[in-house]
């Protein structure tokens, strides 16, 4: 589900992603290897296949929503910074084709199994106005991050590495929060349409990444246990929980109830 990066944190914000439990510094396992050693594990490449390709169409995905949103943009100073935002998008793409291509796999075969996934998440949360659109991009798809984030650091410390620069920042937050919170400004009732909409992308990106681990087996046993040897079901739920947490600190940012 992983779309838009938006990491940043403007002073008025409080858009801290959700903690994982255990950080780099601490590893143990495979978290301590490089990909030439965890590779080895079968089970363990076939889930960070997974995983990139997922990163990869979804970051591809981003570059064309980008590219649409920039035609909702009220000034021509919005299209720039959207024009801007999806450059970013489209290289964090070709690092992770790149990535795939080097470790032998075939980009498009990596990715296939995502796109019907997360083109149907947005045909189901396709905004119908600039505001919903830049919320989608600093709620929704940063759940996504989150996600992303909690799995990084059970990953091997070659493919952690990708994957947090991946989800470095575009400089959509503080971009998003400052158009969000003066239309507010502007007209109070548009901030109880914006709180139903956000609420609206929250669970269906829960959803949408529930069903997409599920629907892989290499990328479910990574998380509940196995080869990425950690979390067990009583961890994914607190996971859940923190990236809920994150979404309500999110919403803070922007002014709206979560």
């Amino acid at each position: 589900m992983r779309c838009m990066t938006t990491s940043d944190k403007p002073d008025n914000a409080s858009d801290e992603p959700a903690e994982p439990t255990e950080s780099a510094e601490a590893a143990t396992g495979i978290a301590a290897q490089d990909w030439a050693r965890a590779s080895a594990e079968p089970q363990y490449r076939a889930a960070v296949v997974d995983l990139l390709g997922a990163l990869a169409y979804g970051e591809l995905a981003a570059f064309e929503r980008l590219a649409e949103d920039a035609k909702l943009a009220p000034t021509l100073e919005d299209k720039a910074e959207l024009a801007k935002m999806a450059s970013a998008e489209f290289h964090h793409f070709e690092r992770l084709r790149d990535r795939l291509t080097e470790i032998g796999e075939e980009p498009t075969a990596a990715m296939e199994p995502f796109v019907a996934a997360l083109d149907g998440f947005h045909r189901q949360t396709a905004p119908s106005d600039w505001l919903e659109g830049l919320v989608k991009a600093y709620v929704g798809d940063s759940i996504a991050s989150d996600f992303y984030r909690e799995v990084a650091v059970r990953l091997d410390s070659d493919t952690r590495a990708l994957v947090l620069a991946v989800l470095d920042d575009t400089g959509h937050a503080g971009f998003a929060v400052d158009r969000v919170r003066a239309a507010i400004d502007a007209d109070p009732r548009v901030g109880g349409r914006l709180a139903l909409w956000a609420r609206r992308l929250m669970g269906e990106a829960l959803s949408q990444s529930q069903r997409v681990v599920a629907d892989r087996d290499a990328l479910s046993t990574m998380l509940v246990g196995g080869v990425a040897d950690g979390f067990d079901l009583a961890e994914v739920g607190r996971m859940f929980s923190r990236i809920t947490e994150a979404h309500t600190k999110r919403m803070a940012a922007l002014g709206l109830a979560a």
